[in-house]
C-alpha cells in the first residue's frame, strides 16, 4: 500500500494513525474505540523522547467500563504528547480525531502503513464485529 500523506489508517485495535509529509504521525483511539469504553477517566501516555515500536502498547486508557492497552500503529521516537488529555480525558470522547489525540511520533519507516486499513476497511471491520 502507498502512503497516501494526511490520511487515516486504523488497526484491528481501534487506534487511527495520519502520516503527514514531514514524517509526523499524529495518533488516537477511533471514535467506535471511545463509544465503547465510555466516559475515560484518564490516560497514560509515554513522554517525549520515548520510542514506541508497532504492535506494542504504549500507553493506556481507563474508562467506567474497562482499562485499555494503547498499541502504537507505527515504530519512531515520540514528538509530541497531547498534554491536556492528562489533566482533561474526557476530551477524547468529545472528539477523538481533533482535540482528543494522544501522540505524535517521528516515523522511522513508512511502510509501517502496511497491514492498516483504509477508513473503508476499518468501517466494513467495526460493521462486522457490531
Amino acid at each position: 500500500m502507498a502512503l497516501i500523506t494526511d490520511a487515516k489508517y486504523y488497526t484491528q485495535e481501534h487506534e487511527w494513525v495520519q502520516i503527514d509529509r514531514d514524517h509526523i504521525a499524529t495518533i488516537g483511539i477511533t471514535d467506535f474505540a471511545q463509544e465503547s469504553l465510555g466516559d475515560i477517566t484518564y490516560v497514560q501516555l509515554p513522554k517525549e523522547g520515548d520510542d514506541v515500536k508497532k504492535d506494542d502498547p504504549f500507553g493506556v486508557v481507563e474508562s467506567v467500563k474497562a482499562v485499555s492497552d494503547l498499541y502504537a500503529p507505527v515504530t519512531g521516537r515520540v514528538v509530541e504528547v497531547n498534554q491536556p488529555l492528562l489533566t482533561a480525558p474526557e476530551l477524547i470522547n468529545e472528539d477523538p480525531y481533533t482535540d482528543g489525540w494522544l501522540i505524535k511520533v517521528e516515523v522511522k519507516d513508512n511502510s509501517d502503513i502496511e497491514g492498516l486499513m483504509s477508513e473503508s476497511e476499518y468501517k466494513e471491520y467495526i460493521e462486522d464485529k457490531a
